[in-house]
């Protein structure tokens, strides 16, 4: 299989990401959320055995791989790299879990009785269509849950200073549950987790600072400074309250709102 930029990044990260995270937190997940917080919001979601699961986004499927482990649901990976789904593939070798390489939206064909999005949702600057298609991958009862990056669009100064700005299109609360009830979602649970996650990254940046020498060395120097300071950024936001981080989980009414 080619390999694409997953591959080095992953491997180089690797050790980094275990330092950061308390013991048993670290499960191979490439973002803020603790093995604890991943459970958390998948039971929330009702994940459990015979649940049928559809991880957009999944990346080497660390999350994936712990939900389905622990939880027995069945399970469907979804992600544009295919070096990180060649990894998925082998990390989750026994369990009952598929995986495809495709960009979303659209989604794959079928119903799910749970859509994940996790850590990803700011990546999507039509918020809108995406939410239309995770609906219509769900039935009635079923749900949708993800972890949110709130606040207004960045500034062109923000955008500026934050590397892949073209990835991060933030919305408020507000806007993202209004733009569910359209697609008739309702948000049945929601909860902050700025300060979890503020403290998550400012270990992140101190791992991968110490370990900085041995990461460029498979990334390159200009790469890995790159990820420390959107690190840096993602910490002064959440500390100054200008991005806020929250996990919730919306249930498909089969009521849409006529509201714009």
């Amino acid at each position: 299989m080619k390999q694409d930029e997953r591959t080095p990044f992953h491997e180089a990260l690797a050790r980094a990401r275990l330092a950061a995270f308390e013991p048993g937190e670290y499960v191979g997940q490439e973002s803020f959320m603790r093995a604890s917080e991943i459970l958390s919001l998948a039971v929330e979601a009702g994940i459990g055995p015979g649940v049928s699961v559809l991880d957009l986004c999944c990346g080497v499927a660390g999350p994936g791989r712990l939900i389905t482990a622990e939880l027995g649901c069945t399970y469907l990976g979804v992600d544009s790299s295919p070096s990180a789904v060649d990894i998925a593939r082998r990390r989750t070798e026994g369990l009952p879990c598929r995986f495809e390489v495709r960009e979303i939206p659209p989604l794959p064909d079928g119903r799910y009785d749970v859509v994940l999005l996790l850590e990803t949702i700011l990546a999507f600057r039509d918020k809108e269509s995406l939410v239309r298609s995770i609906a219509d991958a769900l039935p009635v009862g079923g749900r949708f849950a993800c972890t949110l990056e709130e606040g207004w669009p960045l500034t062109r100064a923000e955008a500026a200073t934050m590397p892949d700005a073209d990835t991060v299109w933030l919305v408020p609360l507000d806007e993202l549950t209004a733009c569910l009830e359209r697609a008739g979602l309702e948000v049945r649970w929601v909860e902050e987790c700025s300060d979890a996650h503020r403290s998550t990254t400012d270990a992140l940046i101190d791992a991968f600072s110490a370990e900085r020498s041995a990461i460029a060395g498979h990334v390159g120097g200009q790469a890995v400074d790159e990820l420390i300071d959107a690190h840096r950024l993602w910490s002064d936001w959440l500390a100054r309250g200008r991005v806020r981080k929250f996990a919730l989980v919306a249930e498909k009414t089969g009521t849409v709102s006529r509201s714009r």
